[in-house]
């Protein structure tokens, strides 16, 4: 099956594997700026933060790849 880059199922299957670093509200009057910053902060430090809209609970995620630290190898 096909999946063109950038398709919903495929951004939904990279966000299920990631780990999540922090949590802001999307009601904020600032929107995803908090986020955004955070997010910053941490691609300075050396770790590849990227930012996601979690529709669900309406809030922005800053997200790295890979699973959570859970023991498994």
């Amino acid at each position: 099956m096909y999946i063109p880059f950038g398709s919903a199922t495929q951004e939904v299957a990279a966000v299920m594997s990631a780990k999540v670093l922090e949590r802001f509200p999307a009601g904020s009057p600032r929107g995803s700026w908090p986020a955004e910053e955070y997010a910053a902060a941490r691609r300075a430090e050396g770790e590849p933060a990227t930012v996601v809209m979690d529709l669900k609970s309406d809030a922005f995620l800053v997200v790295v790849d890979g699973q959570e630290d859970d023991g498994r190898a």
